[in-house]
């Protein structure tokens, strides 16, 4: 067994992270950027996109803020719908802009995940209700965009510059998202056409979707199909909101529902595919609401700490306090570098460049999951205050929960990511640099993805080459924990019997998503200058979720002895460095307060 370590020690530290290399961006060299990664929407310049996009953004911006935090409240409470907001997409043609690929609709219309991811964050920031009807639109248009149907793409082009919202109908009632099992049957007629029987649930904007893109099979084939269906339809039946929200989360029926030819979008293995690459484009949208939802909280909870005064002291002289604020600090930080470097990953991806099928499911499951962290921290400052009706942070807490649980459970996007774990350890491709992908341009290859089959041929470039440009003593620390993994990887990986065991992959994944999750945040570091002292803070927590996964793995009751000798050694704790955590707290996030805080 010792000689086997050895062996694996030996290859392992060949093929790891070299801890002697040395990060570009040294903070004494004075090119760093403490620009918080924050959101603040009363600040933030939208610069960086063209005009058209900042004009439409800050009118978003502005038309939350003159609605005000009362009416805000008000709506939740009451479970309004937000036919304000919908009026006000329609007359501002923000759908339209945004959803509608470059060719179908008015100029400047075009699908651009950069700009999206834009707006997606801001609806976040203002309440995930209003965020909602915008990601079940963008499920619903996957289907139409996807297909070869331009007929249905006039239509849909059209119903959005009429204001039209749309909804994606996969979910079933008794199946989930099991879409090998679904009872929506469609029966031919003489003349080419069909009568749609069956049922959906889960289904978002089902009662007013102008079209709702709706999966099934056929009867006399057992075909799989994608059809677009209208919810005002007489024999459309909406059966209930299924939810007690603002949203409209439909159960709805198809009661011998007359399908023209035309209105068929796709079957047999291209509807199977249609209704994955949708979902591969939806799911993204999850973890800017997290980033969202969590930013606004954010200032709120700072707001209420630093004026706040308890034992003659404010809340936030205490210790504990400035730990839990520079903790979530870093959380969210790393939420945003992440997910921002999965758009150049979106971006960039054609035929011979699938990496952003790891990337897409890891900003749904790692960054939806990181946002409930912060918020479980933020929690524990804002304690009683954050149950209060006129606060934020009231219905934060409750939808924060709701994303990691949306667009597949972090259960089935971990099982999506566990096919990519191999080849991201073992077996490396040259690809050119990616840059910040930032262009005004159509991303023509998303409604062209192509089949959902071979995941396991995805190929990454090399993640060492990012660990060994950084030379920093918590990211040194978490590149032995790496090395350590790609050792067990070798020398005591899974056996059969573990490999049926999804608990304990559950656990093994959460150990390669923090390599990942870490590969992309340096990535992104680099490209926007980050300063050592977020990124060390950042790998602080990072070491310590590691050791937290590792500690769990080595627990398991399947767990071998050596398994649990490597992930024993895989526990270690991060850099104590008090003058950082000071800098930290002077620097980021003491500047925090003040700066927000949404109109009355």
């Amino acid at each position: 067994m010792k000689q086997a370590e050895s062996i694996n020690n030996s290859q392992a530290s060949k093929a790891e992270p070299d801890s002697s290399s040395t990060h570009p961006l040294s903070a004494s060299n004075g090119n760093v950027d403490r620009r918080p990664l924050i959101l603040n929407p009363k600040l933030e310049s939208y610069d960086h996109l063209d005009p058209r996009s900042k004009a439409l953004i800050k009118k978003t911006i502005a038309f939350f803020e003159n609605r005000g935090k009362a009416k805000l409240k008000s709506d939740d409470h009451e479970r309004t719908w937000y036919a304000d907001f919908l009026e006000f997409e329609k007359k501002e043609q923000l759908f339209a802009t945004f959803l509608t690929p470059e060719g179908y609709g008015a100029e400047g219309g075009r699908w651009d995940t950069f700009r999206n991811c834009a707006l997606n964050e801001v609806l976040g920031f203002y309440g995930l209700a209003h965020w909602y009807t915008w990601q079940v639109s963008i499920l619903g248009l996957g289907p139409i965009w996807i297909s070869n149907n331009e007929e249905v793409k006039q239509r849909a082009s059209q119903l959005l510059s009429e204001g039209g919202i749309f909804a994606f109908g996969l979910s079933e009632k008794e199946h989930g998202a099991d879409i090998y099992s679904t009872d929506m049957c469609l029966t031919r007629q003489d003349d080419g056409s069909y009568l749609a029987s069956g049922s959906k649930y889960y289904i978002g904007n089902g009662n007013k979707a102008a079209l709702v893109s709706t999966f099934g099979k056929l009867t006399d084939t057992d075909e799989y199909v994608f059809f677009v269906a209208d919810s005002q339809h007489p024999n459309y039946e909406l059966v209930q909101n299924v939810v007690n929200s603002q949203n409209y989360v439909a159960e709805y029926r198809l009661n011998n529902y007359p399908v023209a030819k035309e209105d068929v979008l796709a079957t047999g293995r291209d509807a199977w595919d249609m209704a994955l690459n949708t979902v591969n484009v939806g799911k993204f949208n999850l973890g800017w609401a997290s980033i969202g939802i969590c930013s606004h909280a954010y200032f709120e909870a700072i707001n209420h700490a630093s004026h706040r005064r308890l034992f003659d002291h404010y809340v936030t002289d205490f210790v504990h306090i400035k730990q839990l604020f520079i903790d979530s600090y870093a959380r969210l930080s790393a939420m945003k570098l992440f997910a921002l470097r999965g758009v150049d990953y979106m971006r960039c991806a054609n035929p011979d460049d699938r990496r952003y099928l790891l990337f897409t499911p890891m900003v749904k499951m790692k960054v939806t999951t990181q946002g409930e962290e912060v918020i479980n921290e933020l929690w524990d400052v804002m304690a009683a205050k954050g149950f209060e009706k006129n606060m934020y942070f009231e219905m934060a807490v409750r939808d924060i929960r709701a994303l990691p649980k949306l667009e597949g459970t972090v259960h089935v996007n971990m099982a999506l990511i566990l096919k990519f774990m191999a080849n991201y350890f073992f077996k490396p491709a040259v690809y050119p640099e990616t840059p910040t992908m930032d262009e005004p341009v159509n991303d023509t290859f998303l409604f062209n993805q192509g089949a959902t089959k071979g995941l396991g041929k995805t190929r990454f470039h090399d993640y060492r080459k990012v660990y060994n440009g950084v030379n920093l003593p918590n990211v040194n620390i978490f590149k032995k924990q790496i090395r350590l993994l790609k050792i067990l990887l070798m020398a005591a990986k899974p056996s059969k019997e573990q490999s049926k065991d999804f608990d304990f992959l559950l656990i093994l994944g959460e150990l390669f998503t923090l390599v990942v999750y870490g590969q992309l945040i340096l990535e992104n570091a680099k490209i926007k200058w980050i300063e050592d002292d977020l990124i060390e803070q950042i790998f602080d927590f990072m070491v310590r979720d590691f050791s937290k996964f590792a500690l769990q793995l080595s627990q398991k009751g399947s767990a071998t002895r050596v398994q649990q000798m490597i992930c024993n050694r895989m526990i270690k704790r991060p850099a104590v460095d008090e003058a950082r955590n000071t800098r930290m707290w002077e620097n980021y996030v003491d500047t925090m307060k003040d700066q927000y805080e949404m109109n009355p």
